[in-house]
């Protein structure tokens, strides 16, 4: 099964940076900018959210980390000291800009060393891959994996383009499902 995800993934890599390569930065501009409102019912008043700072071809997250912070949410970023270490989250004071931030060890921007340690209650994911029933693929590191079974109470939702939707999703045990997965033109789930 993992030749058969990481075939999955190089193929799912290739297809998001065509796909988001077409999309006029305009567009672009005006995607993910607000959760749709079935989607908010799952986060509780006050929860952590973490997010994730984007990479070039990964839904943008960082219009959902202004919303959440404007509404009184705590705002945590994935932070890794090394790359052996754990990941952990750690607050992210300034969505509105990168004031705090650094690059980590896997080349992503992360809070400084200084940033308070969080444990999020929701946690929006990005995902290489999803199924219409929360079922994702992620990066191959299983960084997200590890860090939802170690807190099983968190919320786990994804961000992805629609073209990351595939129809059938090799699925491991270890595998964490999704609460729900957001595109630009739908929202899957909230899912059992």
């Amino acid at each position: 099964m993992t030749e058969t995800k990481a075939a999955l993934r190089k193929t799912l890599r290739a297809e998001r940076r065509r796909h988001v390569a077409a999309l006029p930065d305009a567009t672009r501009a005006l995607l993910f900018r607000v959760p749709p409102a079935p989607l908010l019912t799952l986060i509780p008043e006050r929860a952590t959210v973490g997010l994730y700072h984007a990479t070039a071809n990964e839904a943008p997250a960082a219009a959902y980390a202004r919303f959440f912070h404007e509404r009184g949410h705590p705002i945590a970023l994935p932070r890794f000291s090394d790359h052996a270490a754990v990941m952990e989250f750690a607050a992210f004071a300034d969505p509105f800009g990168e004031d705090g931030l650094e690059t980590g060890p896997y080349g992503l921007k992360q809070p400084d060393p200084n940033a308070e340690v969080m444990v999020p209650d929701v946690l929006i994911v990005p995902v290489v891959g999803f199924s219409a029933e929360g079922h994702r693929l992620g990066q191959g590191g299983g960084h997200y994996d590890r860090w939802l079974a170690a807190h099983p109470h968190a919320i786990a939702i994804g961000l992805a383009w629609d073209t990351q939707l595939i129809d059938t999703m090799p699925h491991e045990p270890h595998d964490r499902s999704l609460a729900a997965v957001v595109t630009p033109t739908r929202l899957y789930g909230p899912f059992a």
